[in-house]
């Protein structure tokens, strides 16, 4: 039977916020424009990327534990978690001296794992899945009797991560709207709970990654429906469904569910960093990639909140590389040249005359059906457009280079010959 909707009050949300106050941040709340199909949208951004441990997690870590008896605090805790949630435990059971061990899947980013071992945490690497991660710290929790401390399946949990919403109201008094991410949903279940009970006229709309949206299809069926571990950069939402206490609050509270596919949320990513000079995990920028990508359109004041912004540098590189390429800004050229001295010379010169910058060089002698004499430089070049990359093109075909015939490269061609994509 589903839990009454009613079991996480807002007064519960309020004592929290009052409890909470002197040890996590009150975030800001920053204007942002983002580019989109057809206008650009304006958008605000609740910097929750910035808050203790990079997560709005420690937000319900820390009113679960706080509500705890001593007796029961010294049995020490124990968590499942991809990171977020581990960091915020561990902060929480530092506070109070408590012990604490969390349960990790081994496909949790290493940042988040080593983070949470810093703040004091034993961590333990179990199973492909946070469902296998979840399993063995039971496992553990029953072995030890040790307190298990739900992700988002609790009422502390929940208020806790619902002061956030009522931050927000305090912060944007002229509110209509508020993008969050979700994944189990406890984040989502307290900010609607939260703004809901003052604000009935501000529309919530809950945001997931594409790959795992158990939420929205249980908001679609009006049950629970929950979806098999599925790979995405929103690591932090990678969760099979909501529980039936998350669920109910987003049926009463919520107005909308969507999902973004892993490409959006990666360009959110890079165009956060770049025009917003904000670094925000996958997760955390479901919101903004639901603008950017034009899978949803604001209808008012908006808030997309960015729900945390720790992201694996190593992840980061790469997403912030493949934007690069889908922006147009990393170019592909192969370009036939003598073999003699100065001829790379000769290429380089061209293209920094033409404002490029070139990124990575292979020079090759032996390529299949090139004749004795020739070789073919291959070169990643970057650019700050399609139409600046053409430009260089351009530059290169006015000195008499030629291109490599069925390469699948880019090509640079003097004449009807060669050929050279999108030139």
């Amino acid at each position: 039977m589903p839990v009454e909707p009613d079991t996480v009050s807002s007064s519960a949300i309020a004592d929290a916020r009052a409890a909470l106050a002197p040890d996590i941040r009150l975030t800001p709340v920053w204007p942002f424009t983002v580019p989109a199909p057809g206008l650009d949208v304006p958008l605000l951004l609740k910097c929750e990327n910035l808050q203790l441990t990079g997560s709005f997690k420690v937000r319900g870590a820390l009113n679960f534990v706080r509500q705890l008896d001593e007796a029961t605090a010294n049995r020490g805790l124990i968590a499942m978690s991809a990171g977020n949630h581990a960091q915020g435990v561990a902060l929480a059971g530092a506070a109070r001296g408590i012990p604490v061990t969390v349960v990790m899947p081994e496909s949790a980013p290493l940042a988040k794992v080593n983070a949470t071992r810093a703040l004091g945490a034993r961590v333990v690497i179990h199973g492909a899945s946070l469902d296998d991660a979840r399993a063995e710290a039971q496992a553990i929790a029953s072995r030890e009797g040790h307190v298990f401390v739900p992700p988002f399946d609790d009422d502390a949990v929940i208020a806790g991560q619902g002061t956030l919403g009522l931050e927000l109201l305090d912060q944007v008094p002229d509110l209509s709207e508020v993008l969050v991410p979700a994944g189990g949903g406890g984040l989502l279940a307290g900010v609607a709970t939260a703004i809901k009970s003052r604000r009935p006229d501000v529309r919530i709309v809950g945001v997931q990654s594409a790959a795992m949206d158990g939420i929205r299809r249980s908001f679609a069926a009006g049950r629970v429906v929950t979806t098999s571990p599925a790979r995405t950069i929103a690591d932090g939402v990678a969760v099979a469904g909501p529980s039936q206490r998350t669920f109910a609050l987003i049926q009463r509270h919520v107005d909308d569910v969507i999902a973004v596919p892993d490409d959006a949320i990666a360009h959110a990513i890079v165009l956060l960093i770049e025009r917003a000079k904000l670094v925000v995990e996958g997760a955390g920028a479901l919101a903004v990639a639901a603008v950017q990508s034009g899978l949803y359109r604001p209808r008012g004041n908006a808030v997309a909140v960015l729900s945390g912004g720790n992201i694996d540098i190593n992840l980061l590189g790469s997403i912030v590389r493949r934007g690069l390429v889908d922006a147009g800004r990393y170019q592909h050229l192969a370009i036939e040249v003598s073999d003699t001295p100065g001829q790379l010379a000769l290429v380089s010169s061209v293209i920094a005359r033409a404002g490029g910058n070139i990124l990575e060089v292979d020079h090759n002698r032996e390529a299949p059906g090139m004749p004795v004499g020739v070789a073919v430089l291959e070169l990643l070049i970057e650019v700050n457009g399609l139409q600046h990359f053409n430009e260089i093109v351009q530059a290169l075909r006015d000195t008499g280079l030629r291109g490599v015939p069925g390469s699948p490269a880019r090509l640079v061609t003097p004449d009807a010959r060669m050929r050279h994509g999108g030139a």
